[in-house]
Formats: C-alpha cells, sequence, structure tokens
C-alpha cells in the first residue's frame, strides 16, 4: 500500500510558542496552553441490550498538549493497554445525514496490530483534522481515545489512576478548570492528506485499518434514521465494495449506486450487485466480500457522480429499492471516491 503523504503546502498554526495540529486550529487569538481536567464517572452501561460489558467506575481525564509532544504522550499512554485491544475509529465522513462515522471493534485485536498500524498512520491520526482514534480495554478497564482535536481522552478504573497520574505529570501538563486547547476558540477542520498520484487516500487507510483491526461502523444496521433520529425511508447511497480473488489475484473493487431502506440491505445489494458484475472467479462466501464505504448521498452527488463515471443517468424516483449502477475497477488499488 502507498505510504502516508502529508501535504506540505500546510503551514502549521502556532499561537504563544503553542503549535496546533496541521488539520485543526483556531481562527482566532487565543491563549493555548497545556492542561488536564479530571472527573469522576459512576458505573454504567451493560445490560442485555447493551454490546458491552458494564464500565466499572472510573475517572476520566482530558489532555490538552502542544503538537509536538502529542504523539509521545499518547505512546506512553498506549503502553499501559494490554494484549488485547477494542481498536476505535471515527471520520468525519461524506455521509450527508451524519457527521460523523463511527467504528468500533467488537472483537479483541492484538495489540501489537494496533500499534503497528497507529505508527504507519501516525502522521493522518495525529495531524488529520477529520479522524479521531483510540483503543479500550477491558480487564484492566482503559479507555484511550484522541478526538479530532486531538485532545486526549483517558477513561481508567481506580486501581490505575495513579499509572496516568505519573505520565501526565511526567509531561508538565498541569491541572485546570478549563482546557485551552484548538476547540476553546473559534476553529477550523481540515485534511492533511496530500493529493499526489503516489500518496495514500483516505479510504485506502478505512479499508486497511477496517480489515485490521476488525471495525464495523457502529450504527443501527436496521433503520435509516440521521443524527436526530428522524427517519428518512429510501435514500441514495454510494458503495465502495472489494471482492476477494481466487488464486491470489489482486481484488476487484466496485462503485455501486443504489437506493435503500438501511444500510444491511445497502450492503447486501452492493454485494450482490458487484460479485454478480464481476464475472471472475472469487471467494465464494460473503467474507470475500468488504464494504469499505457505505454512505448515503443526495440526488445531486448521485447523478453528478454517474455523470463523472460516464453511466447513464436514472430518473429521479425516491420511492424504489434497489441497485442504479455499478462501475468496477479491477486493480490492487480501490478507486477514487465520487
Amino acid at each position: 500500500m502507498a505510504s502516508t503523504n502529508i501535504d506540505t503546502t500546510i503551514k502549521r498554526v502556532e499561537m504563544d510558542g503553542f503549535p496546533f495540529p496541521l488539520g485543526v486550529y483556531p481562527v482566532e487569538t487565543m491563549s493555548p496552553k497545556p492542561g488536564h481536567t479530571v472527573d469522576f464517572e459512576p458505573a454504567d452501561g451493560g445490560g442485555a441490550a447493551s454490546d458491552w460489558e458494564e464500565w466499572p467506575d472510573r475517572y476520566m481525564y482530558d489532555i490538552v498538549t502542544p503538537a509536538n509532544r502529542l504523539r509521545s504522550l499518547c505512546r506512553a499512554l498506549f503502553s499501559l493497554l494490554p494484549m488485547r485491544v477494542y481498536p476505535i475509529l471515527d471520520l468525519l465522513g461524506e455521509d450527508i445525514y451524519r457527521e460523523v462515522d463511527p467504528y468500533i471493534a467488537y472483537d479483541p485485536t492484538p495489540f501489537d496490530r494496533f500499534i503497528e498500524l497507529v505508527h504507519k498512520h501516525q502522521d493522518w491520526l495525529y495531524e488529520d483534522g477529520l479522524v479521531g482514534f483510540g483503543a479500550m480495554s477491558e480487564d484492566p478497564f482503559l479507555y484511550i481515545y484522541i478526538d479530532e482535536h486531538k485532545i486526549v481522552t483517558v477513561r481508567v478504573n481506580a486501581a490505575m489512576r495513579e499509572q496516568i497520574e505519573r505520565i501526565i505529570d511526567a509531561f508538565d501538563i498541569p491541572q485546570t478548570e478549563s482546557l485551552q486547547g484548538a476547540d476553546a476558540a473559534a476553529h477550523e477542520h481540515r485534511s492533511v492528506l496530500s493529493s499526489a498520484p503516489e500518496g495514500i487516500t483516505e479510504e485506502e487507510i478505512l479499508e486497511e485499518l477496517i480489515e485490521s483491526w476488525r471495525l464495523q461502523l457502529n450504527v443501527d444496521r436496521d433503520s435509516n434514521v440521521d443524527d436526530v433520529g428522524k427517519e428518512l425511508g429510501i435514500t441514495s447511497w454510494r458503495c465502495l465494495i472489494r471482492l476477494a480473488q481466487s488464486h491470489n489475484d489482486p481484488p476487484v473493487y466496485a462503485q455501486v449506486w443504489l437506493r435503500a431502506s438501511s444500510l444491511v440491505e445497502a450492503e447486501r445489494l452492493a454485494i450482490d450487485a458487484a460479485t454478480e458484475s464481476a464475472q471472475t472467479p472469487l471467494d465464494s462466501d460473503a467474507a470475500g466480500a468488504l464494504v469499505v464505504i457505505a454512505d448515503r448521498i443526495s440526488q445531486e452527488t448521485l447523478l453528478e457522480a454517474l455523470a463523472g463515471a460516464q453511466l447513464p443517468s436514472i430518473e429521479d424516483d425516491d420511492n424504489v429499492v434497489g441497485v442504479l449502477a455499478v462501475r468496477l475497477v479491477t486493480d490492487a488499488q480501490p478507486p477514487p471516491g465520487s
């Protein structure tokens, strides 16, 4: 896979000697400074309807540190995780009805696999203003998350509190009543990935993380609602599917445009359409198909995408479920986003 290349034309914003991440920065004058807050959270979660065990009583730390010290701080915190963890990834994605695409692993991942990819894509993970990431463990309970503002949140049981505070003290991060990071003022977010042909795209990184970290989109798969819970009915979708071929041949990628009334329906339609269109020997079971992207799109975006892909336009009928168009790319690299 191509390397993670950062756009070298982006200039880092710095105020009062405090460097901000390349991808998130204030647009008004402020006085940033390192600092942390701490709060106690009582046990919650669990129960028959939950996918997780009950979270125990815990202490929550929110931490602001300059961009040039963020990676070292996180390496120290990640070193406290056990050998198997649950990775977390949040993206400010392209779905028009959802601001953030929340990915989480429901099965544990080896810690070395998690940290290897953190290191591989560190420039993106620690600098990009459109991504947040982290990991948690259940025994011991430990949650470490770096959000899109590059503020670090740690949740930890009482037994490990001293270890966390030793790390915070080692980085000279004082306790404060309010944090003074990028989000304490009017600020902007931006992607930092290079658009150069030899660079890697966000979708390529996402594909690798979904597969290696066993991530799943953490939304209701059986309904179709927006961020405030409004039922949307049938909407237009763009899906990117990777199909594994037999005999170690490169995978087949397919962009599929369709209409569906839920995520599970969109994924099923897209996989079936991609498999039928490929007409090449593929791994027979559904495990050979990976849904990289499943975004809801506007009618205008749909028509522009079809025109850009030189595919036939479609009639404006929002009440019909089904596949509208398929575009195959038989290459080791996925197609560019549309």
